[in-house]
Parts: C-alpha cells; sequence; structure tokens
C-alpha cells in the first residue's frame, strides 16, 4: 500500500489509474444502464477528495480535443439544418434548453445554490459534458463539476425510464402512430421522379445543354425514352419531339418543367436492361469536399446523380454541395459506366483513422484566439468564449465547409471518436480531481436541495418539451422521443427508443435535434453566470 501511494504522487500513474478505474466503473451495467465517460468523473472526484490533482493542462488540452472532435462532427449537420425542414427540431431541441435555463434559475433562487452548483447542475441534468466544460469557464469554480456529477446519474435513468413507459402508459402502436403523423423530414421537400412527353417544338432537336435546365433549379433528366429505347441523358443528347424524359426533382420544379415542355406520362422504365439505377456510397478520401459540379460526371463518363442522402435526409442533387465521407448519390446510366464512377468513390486502401495534425492544430490554435476575443452582450456586459466555445465555434465553422484553405476537417469517424473519447476522458479527469476537493462539504451542506433541484430540471423539460413536439408541431411520437432524447444529448435516451421500433427515425429525429441543443446548452451555461 506504501508503494501504491507513493506512486499516486506521480502524474502519468495518477491519471493512468483514475482513467482505469473509472473507465471500469462506466462500463458496470445495472439493469441495461451504465455510467459511461462518467464513470471516469465520479472517481476522479473520489481521489480528488483525498488530496490527488490531475495537471490543469491535462484538464485543458482534453477539454480542447473533446470540443473540436463534437463541432466537427455536428458542423456540417448543423448548418444544413437551419436551412431545411430539420429546423422544427433545431426548435424543438433550443425550447429544451431554456426550459432547462429558466427551471435552473428558479432552483438556484429557492433552494439558494451558488451560480457555479446550479450551472453544473443543469448541464448535469441534461447529461452535456460540453455544457459543463463552458460553466468552468464561465464560472472559474469547480463546483460546477459538483454539480454535474450529482444531476447526471439522475438525468440519464429518468430520460430512458420516460421514453420506455410513456408508450407504454399512453397505449400507442408506435408503428401506426409513425404512418398516422406527416413525416417533417422525409416528405417535405423530398425529390420526386416523373415521366413527361415532350409536345413542345420548342424543344424538339434541341440538345440538353441548350435547354438551359438550370433554369428549373433541381430538375434532372436522367434518360431519355425513345420508343422501345432506353437513352442515358447527356448533355449532348438531343431532345424530339415525342420523348419520354425521366425527370427527378422537387414537386414545384416539375411541374413547371411539364408546363413548359410538355405532359406528365406513365412510363414504366425501370425494367430497361440497358439503363440501370444504383445507390453508391462515397467512401473515397479523394472525393471528400469535392461538389458534383467539380467531378463532371455527366461530361466524363455518361452518368448522372439524381438524388443524394444524407444523415438519413434524402435531397435533390445539388452541384454546389460538397461531398462528405458516407453521403449516398443515386446514380443513372449503363451499368458498366456505374461501375467505373463508382471505383472513384470506394475506399482505396485501407486506412483506419486519417488525424491531420496541421489542420488540428490549427483548429485549435484559431480557436483558443476566437475563445479569448471579448463579446459585448447588450444589458449582459463582456463575455469571452473562452477554451470551450472559442474551438466549438471555429471547429463548427470548419467543419460546415470540410476544408478551408490548407485546413482539413473531413476526418474518418474513427479518428474523431478516438480524438472525442481520448480528450473527454482527461478533461473528466483533471475537472473530478478538482471538484472532488469540496464535494463532501457541499453535500453535506446542500444535501436533498441538491438531488432535487437537478430531478426538476431534468424532468420540467422533458415534459414541456414532449407537449411541444407533440401537440404543437404535430408529430409522431416517434419522432417526438427522438427529438427530445436529441433535446436533452440524451445517447442512452435514443438507444432505449430504437429499441421499442425498428426504425430510423428516431435516429434521424435525435440527430436533428442534437446539435443544436449541444450548441445551445454550452452558450446557456455561459450567459446564466449573469441570470444567478
Amino acid at each position: 500500500m506504501e508503494l501504491f501511494f507513493s506512486l499516486l504522487e506521480e502524474p502519468l500513474f495518477l491519471l493512468f489509474m483514475i482513467l482505469f478505474l473509472g473507465s471500469m466503473l462506466g462500463q458496470a451495467k445495472i439493469r441495461g444502464l451504465s455510467l459511461g465517460t462518467s464513470g471516469v468523473l465520479l472517481v476522479a472526484m473520489l481521489f480528488g477528495h483525498f488530496g490527488y490533482q490531475v495537471s490543469s493542462t491535462v484538464q485543458n488540452l482534453g477539454l480542447s480535443l473533446f470540443i473540436v472532435a463534437v463541432g466537427l462532427q455536428a458542423g456540417p449537420r448543423f448548418f444544413r439544418m437551419m436551412r431545411s425542414s430539420g429546423l422544427i427540431f433545431g426548435i424543438i431541441g433550443l425550447l429544451i434548453v431554456l426550459i432547462a435555463a429558466i427551471t435552473t434559475i428558479f432552483v438556484s433562487h429557492v433552494f439558494g445554490l451558488s451560480p457555479a452548483l446550479s450551472i453544473g447542475l443543469m448541464t448535469g441534468a441534461l447529461t452535456s459534458t460540453p455544457g459543463l466544460a463552458a460553466a468552468l469557464q464561465a464560472t472559474n469554480d469547480p463546483l460546477a463539476s459538483v454539480g454535474y456529477g450529482i444531476a447526471y446519474p439522475f438525468g440519464v435513468i429518468a430520460v430512458v425510464l420516460f421514453v420506455q413507459l410513456l408508450p407504454r402508459v399512453l397505449k400507442v402502436d408506435l408503428m401506426k402512430d409513425l404512418k398516422k403523423y406527416a413525416d417533417p423530414v422525409k416528405t417535405e421537400g423530398s425529390p420526386e421522379v416523373r415521366t413527361i412527353e415532350v409536345v413542345s417544338s420548342k424543344v424538339n432537336k434541341r440538345t440538353l445543354k441548350e435547354l438551359r435546365f438550370h433554369k428549373y433549379k433541381s430538375v434532372v433528366i436522367s434518360r431519355v425514352i425513345r420508343g422501345d429505347r432506353n437513352i442515358i441523358a447527356l448533355n449532348d443528347t438531343v431532345i424530339l419531339k415525342g420523348d419520354h424524359l425521366v425527370a427527378v426533382g422537387l414537386a414545384e420544379d416539375l411541374d413547371t418543367f411539364c408546363q413548359d415542355i410538355g405532359r406528365e406520362v406513365s412510363s414504366d422504365f425501370t425494367n430497361s436492361d440497358h439503363v440501370k439505377l444504383r445507390k453508391v456510397v462515397v467512401d473515397s478520401e479523394e472525393m471528400i469536399g469535392k461538389n458534383i459540379r467539380e467531378l463532371e460526371l455527366r461530361r466524363m463518363y455518361g452518368v448522372t446523380v439524381t438524388r443524394m442522402e444524407r444523415g438519413g435526409f434524402e435531397f435533390n442533387q445539388s452541384s454546389k454541395w460538397r461531398l462528405e465521407r458516407g453521403d449516398v448519390l443515386t446514380l443513372v446510366s449503363s451499368e458498366d459506366r456505374i461501375n467505373i464512377v463508382e471505383k472513384l468513390f470506394s475506399k482505396k486502401t485501407l486506412t483506419v483513422t486519417n488525424v491531420h495534425i496541421f489542420s488540428l492544430s490549427l483548429i485549435l490554435l484559431i480557436g483558443i484566439i476566437v475563445g479569448m476575443i471579448p463579446v459585448q452582450l447588450p444589458y449582459l456586459g463582456t463575455i469571452t468564449l473562452g477554451v470551450a466555445g472559442g474551438p466549438l465555434f471555429v471547429a463548427l465553422l470548419i467543419g460546415h465547409y470540410g476544408k478551408i484553405g490548407p485546413i482539413r476537417a473531413r476526418f474518418f469517424q474513427p479518428s474523431n471518436q478516438v480524438i472525442r473519447d481520448i480528450g473527454l476522458v482527461l478533461f473528466l479527469a483533471g475537472a473530478g480531481t478538482t471538484a472532488g476537493q469540496g464535494l463532501v462539504d457541499v453535500v453535506q451542506k446542500e444535501g436533498l436541495s441538491l438531488v432535487v433541484g437537478g430531478a426538476l430540471i431534468t424532468i420540467v423539460p422533458i415534459f414541456i418539451g414532449f407537449l411541444v413536439a407533440r401537440k404543437l408541431f404535430k408529430l409522431s411520437m416517434v419522432h417526438s422521443l427522438g427529438a427530445l432524447c436529441g433535446g436533452l444529448t440524451s445517447t442512452p435516451g435514443l438507444g432505449a427508443v430504437n429499441q421499442l421500433i425498428d426504425s430510423e427515425d428516431p435516429s434521424i429525429a435525435y440527430a436533428a435535434a442534437y446539435p443544436f441543443a449541444l450548441i445551445f446548452v454550452a452558450i446557456a451555461s455561459q450567459l446564466l453566470i449573469f441570470f444567478l
């Protein structure tokens, strides 16, 4: 034991002992529930209580890595959701965080809790580690970690129980309910396929390039049916009166196109042996960050991209959208041509990770600089984004574009996961040992009020958020629960919903709400300091 305690004085031994014991605790499951990485926080708090301390440099390093990984992952979806029908999920995420913040102010004043402890309770109730990071930056008080550690377990359990029990209590058949309600993601703005007969003489004997289809916005001609022949639509394909054009696009654009050139007809074009349709996954690093226009697939290979899927959402193809790993493209052409193009999008070598140290370092440097810039808020004073907010903002921005100058942000998912997990546990180890120094005194002093306060901050947003999703936005039970888990940043909750129904809809709703909630919790954690 003397040897063990002497080894704990060695910083690296202390750090890895906390990570080892914390990960063991996090993996332990009780009725399918586990603490996950929060086990590291609890073990670190125990070590902190006995006077052991992980270096603040290690804590800030972990915080920066974790925040950047989160930003790069959420960036592409976050900004896109703000321009799509998925915005309603973002509104739900914002509303949940807003209600949690208001409840936090109420709890703080009723129970007389300190600002740091109150904000920590909120981040724990919402199971948001980025929020805790922002809280520590804003308050510069380790009590935020104490509040987080106390509220977190109830935050996890409450959401899981709510999503599992509510459908049973209300006796809702999830699959029937899903079909009954309109899908706010997939049906609105999804592309359609129509066959249009050429009637207008203005179109006769003109090539597709000469017709200037850009004025019809989303419309793409994938093939031309002429008698018994199926012709792949290329830029130099000549259109004749009487041809049947297979067009893909949004409903309103197709309506305009149809009125200009002819009339819609029924046609069985799916049985052609010559023209094929295939879904191809973007996996090649060479394709990441490029757009359809740059690739010139139609001119170079005679292949047309008609649709794109990203994160469970289907869109009409846009020549300006930059490709991301995992995008699914719908290609139309002959089988041999599609085979050639499919190889372009396939992974060339078995690469597991592609961390670009130069880019990662530059993102962190720019983020830290941005975090140091004072921001003037009307009536609230001056704040800085700090080590948490600055890198998060920069990573979101760069993650959205994928590549800015020499900075590359399209890391493979395993790479991003490694950065995020290592950063998270390093941060929790440092934050936990700091918080543990005053843990017992705080619990003895505040006692039951901490537990009740954390429970209120979890329960109130859950019920109000669900009612808004269900009654105001008229979402299905599945979409409501998925959005609720995203707004509460509860991955265990999503796992519980996925066990109730064999559908990707909960994950889509979760993915749409999660980035908004993630950002808003971090912002709220810094702004609450002015109201407490």
